[in-house]
């Protein structure tokens, strides 16, 4: 399977002449949405389903978000399951959500996961990605945006990076900003909806006192890496040298020898997203780190009281 990385163009501020070009697949794409919509029936489940998605395309912070709300739900006595749609070559997800997460149903079509989960006695669903999944009735669609990128330069693919236009947050409850308050960007978007509740959060790393004392060789094979890079020296560690794979990459043992082999030449430590590790866990690299990291929402409470509204009504 050939991986490309982002084209640049799409987090451009002005429209690009390539994205110019590229309007007439745009268009498709838009038809297709709408046809999409229009011709898939709805399906009702028994149980509460939270949808946890994005309209820029990856990098946004979907999945840690959908392990932090899973976590805090089975505290306030839910049996929650995580719902992802299999796709090939996503076994990296797969395997970090169920590192912090145990209850994890992958299935191909998300209505079967969802029945699925009914039949096994959980409480609620949480699709880790799905808002474009037209087929399932969710009862709390919440949408994750990244400060550094936004909505880019604001086109559909490939035009742009957004999986379909704005006007999607008209049925969106909730939007969560990874990153600090921006006003503007909220005055955007609470003109689609002013019904939006819009809440912000972040990533807090945690980092051992020695990892402050390396020159680090970074490495990423991520939605948006440069969200990693940024991230790591805002915490005041030393990135030496970046290295940008496409998202879901499977790295070789021979790929992963030969960067610790250069990393050892120039006095570097090899860090890369957890993301990332859990595909090369398999060949026991001692001296590779990864970042963890924690997710933090300011307004916690008033977040999950919103969330905990669903149950309220199902009681």
């Amino acid at each position: 399977m050939i991986r490309l990385n982002k084209p640049k163009f799409w987090d451009k501020k002005n429209i690009s002449f390539i994205s110019v070009l590229l309007i007439p697949i745009t268009l498709l794409t838009l038809l297709a949405i709408v046809l999409k919509k229009k011709f898939s029936k709805t399906n009702f489940f028994k149980i509460p389903t939270i949808c946890v998605g994005n309209i820029y395309l990856g990098g946004t912070g979907k999945t840690p978000v959908s392990i932090l709300i899973a976590k805090e739900l089975f505290k306030l006595g839910q049996k929650p399951a995580l719902l992802r749609k299999y796709y090939r070559g996503h076994n990296d997800e797969f395997d970090l959500i169920e590192h912090n997460f145990k209850d994890l149903i992958i299935n191909n079509n998300r209505t079967d996961g969802i029945i699925d989960a009914e039949k096994k006695g959980y409480s609620t669903v949480i699709l880790d990605d799905g808002l474009q999944d037209y087929k399932i009735k969710k009862d709390l669609k919440i949408v994750c945006f990244h400060q550094n990128q936004l909505i880019g330069n604001g086109l559909v693919i490939p035009s742009g990076p957004l999986r379909e236009t704005l006007s999607a947050l008209k049925e969106v409850d909730i939007v969560l900003i990874n990153g600090k308050k921006n006003v503007i960007f909220e005055q955007k978007i609470l003109k689609y909806n002013k019904n939006l509740e819009i809440f912000y959060f972040s990533y807090k790393p945690i980092i051992t006192d020695d990892l402050k004392n390396y020159k680090l060789f970074a490495l990423a094979a991520i939605g948006n890496p440069e969200n990693f890079f940024k991230l790591l020296k805002e915490n005041n560690l030393r990135v030496e040298k970046e290295v940008i794979f496409p998202d879901h990459y499977e790295f070789t043992k021979k790929e992963m020898q030969d960067i610790c082999e250069k990393a050892k030449k120039e006095s570097l430590q090899v860090i890369m997203t957890e993301k990332d590790y859990f595909k090369i866990k398999k060949y026991n690299f001692n001296e590779i780190r990864y970042l963890k990291i924690s997710v933090e929402i300011k307004e916690k409470d008033k977040f999950f009281n919103k969330i905990n509204r669903l149950y309220e009504k199902n009681t």
